[in-house]
């Protein structure tokens, strides 16, 4: 099952095959993302094991929403041994967020 994954903005994106799925993430994505994977591809009576490939929108977008996604994708392709692509199609070994600026990291208050 080749799975895509986009947690570029406040509503996340998973595509298993050709299902389409929206979740309205919001500040929930850390807590939730793993549960919501999981529960979808229960629905189609697969599990993790079932992921052949993974795709993964790495930006520009969200900081902190790229960054969990990243992650999410990066440990999935890496433990179940499957080939990981960012949404150009270009195959990585692991993906980086492309967040289309410089993070605006403020100065430390002390």
């Amino acid at each position: 099952m080749k799975l895509f994954l986009d947690t570029s903005s406040p509503t996340t994106i998973l595509k298993l095959n050709d299902k389409v799925y929206e979740w309205n993430s919001g500040r929930d994505l850390a807590e939730k993302l793993l549960q919501f994977l999981k529960d979808k591809l229960e629905e189609n009576g697969k599990t993790f094991n079932d992921i052949s490939e993974v795709t993964f929108m790495s930006g520009p977008g969200s900081f902190t929403g790229l960054r969990i996604g990243a992650t999410v994708v990066n440990t999935l392709a890496h433990e179940l041994n499957i080939p990981l692509y960012d949404h150009k199609g270009t195959r990585h070994k692991i993906i980086l967020p492309d967040y289309g600026r410089n993070a605006n990291i403020s100065n430390p208050k002390k």
